[in-house]
């Protein structure tokens, strides 16, 4: 019993599991086509046992009345001579009670109180023994027995048995309760239908708000205007809900966009600032270090360097605040390739014995703000030097890359982790190798200066399969501009 309960409870929970998986649609039409069906079944079965009651009792009737009639009709009386029997009237059926049989498929048969036919219609089978009048089945017949008048027949009555299959009676219910079980599945199958296109266009007004959703996904404009229905109801207090909510969306996030462009101003503003007194700072312990000896200039010393990494700090996070806050810097034309050999010279000497090859042919120009190209290339440098074993080789190549140039930086060090593959261009992200002291701005002040030029900046995977391969690509500046105005590339 315990397994019994649990099956019929788990067949019920799939049962209701896929109910609700099914499109609402097809719920509202499947449930008027149930519907439907019940009514119509209710409304068959009461039919069909009703006509077929009636056909039956209209077969049974004709065959009684078919009795009579014979038995009125048939006057007959024997000769005794002959021992034959014969008809007292014209009207008589009995020398063609085949004929007469034959239009309502009957069997007749008049029989002595044995049975024994005395006249009988063309292949009339055996009808059991008569009783008097009465009425029985026997066999797959439906048997009306009827005692009949004879002159001259002293002992003994005759009778007359008219017959009828069941079979006939019994197909005629039969095509009945055919036709009533097609017009309830064909009911059924319209109230199905009726019920796909009712919900349809119940349901259009839900597919305008599903669209119009969908386009405000795509677009990311909430000011976009909700249809609404004419009737009032459910579904207009919908769509009215859903616009009030999108402009409640849309005044949070203009509040939101102000706000952030605020601190981004606020960010640019306080880091420029923030430049001035470092400088004035640094320059005095530069002063400081020279003046001072032993302890003191150890002091003065770590003094210095962390001021040093905090105007770094501050340049990077002023580059960042600019590129959010769409402060761009002038641009004009530059020699891509010159940039990438002055960031390789600068950073040799602290390049820690690795091996810096520079591939960059004369005349790669570009339109940018030379400083930040300048620190671009300095950062994808430094990232592979430090995420680098020493004496490993760092190629940097510049290319021309269709209508615009191409710089790639690659290594043969252990490359990137997968784990950060998908976000080392984020902000303040950090490998094992930069907990040390890295802010973790490297990478994403390289993509903020790429962006800013037009370009791109993507990680590759290196044709030697080892390593990391770093490419930028920005837009060929106006060569002949630059070489026109003969200007120095500064």
């Amino acid at each position: 019993m315990a397994s019994l309960a649990s099956f019929t409870r788990s067949a019920a929970q799939a049962t209701s599991s896929a109910y609700r998986r099914l499109p609402i649609r097809w719920r509202l039409a499947g449930g008027s086509a149930v519907l439907t069906l019940v009514i119509l079944c209710g409304f068959a079965t009461i039919v069909g046992v009703l006509t077929v009651r009636r056909l039956h009792g209209d077969f049974d009737q004709q065959v009684s009345q078919a009795a009579d009639e014979l038995q009125r009709s048939l006057e007959l009386k024997v000769d005794y001579t002959t021992g034959d029997v014969a008809c007292q009237t014209t009207a008589c059926p009995i020398a063609n009670l085949t004929d007469y049989a034959a239009p309502q498929r009957a069997i007749v048969r008049i029989v002595t109180l044995d049975g024994d036919a005395v006249k009988k219609s063309q292949g009339a089978p055996f009808l059991g023994v008569p009783g008097g009048p009465q009425t029985r089945d026997f066999g797959p017949y439906r048997v009306e027995s009827r005692p009949l008048r004879v002159t001259g027949l002293t002992y003994g009555t005759l009778y007359v048995q008219y017959a009828r299959r069941r079979s006939d009676v019994d197909a005629t219910a039969a095509r009945v309760r055919f036709f009533l079980a097609l017009g309830v599945l064909g009911g059924a199958a319209l109230a199905l239908l009726a019920g796909l296109a009712t919900a349809r266009r119940a349901m259009s007004p839900i597919a305008e708000l599903t669209e119009t959703a969908r386009q405000i996904a795509r677009t990311r404009d909430p000011s976009v205007h909700i249809p609404r229905s004419e009737a009032d109801d459910e579904v207009s207090l919908l769509a009215a809900t859903l616009e009030e909510m999108l402009r409640s969306l849309d005044e949070a996030r203009s509040d939101t966009e102000s706000a952030l462009a605020r601190q981004r101003e606020f960010v640019a503003d306080a880091s420029h600032e923030l430049r001035t007194p470092l400088t004035s700072v640094l320059a005095n312990l530069e002063l400081l270090e020279e003046e001072l000896a032993g302890e003191q200039r150890d002091t003065a010393a770590s003094a210095l360097r962390s001021t040093r990494r905090m105007r770094r700090l501050v340049a990077d996070l002023l580059l960042l605040a600019r590129a959010d806050a769409g402060r761009a810097a002038p641009h004009r034309p530059v020699d891509l390739s010159r940039i990438v050999v002055e960031a390789a010279a600068e950073l040799e000497p602290v390049a820690d014995e690795h091996e810096l090859m520079v591939d960059a042919p004369a005349g790669m120009i570009v339109d940018g703000a030379r400083d930040e190209l300048h620190r671009l290339v300095l950062n994808l440098l430094e990232n592979a030097v430090k995420h680098t074993a020493r004496g490993t080789p760092i190629r940097a190549t510049v290319r021309h890359d269709g209508d615009g140039v191409r710089v790639t930086i690659e290594d043969e060090g252990p490359g990137v982790p997968p784990e950060l593959r998908g976000r080392m261009f984020d902000r303040f992200v950090r490998g094992a190798a930069d907990r040390g002291g890295s802010s973790g701005l490297g990478l994403s002040i390289v993509r903020a200066v790429a962006v800013t030029h037009g370009g791109t900046v993507k990680l590759e995977d290196p044709p030697s399969g080892r390593g990391a391969r770093f490419v930028v690509r920005l837009p060929a500046g106006a060569r002949d501009r630059a070489e026109s105005a003969q200007l120095p590339v500064t």
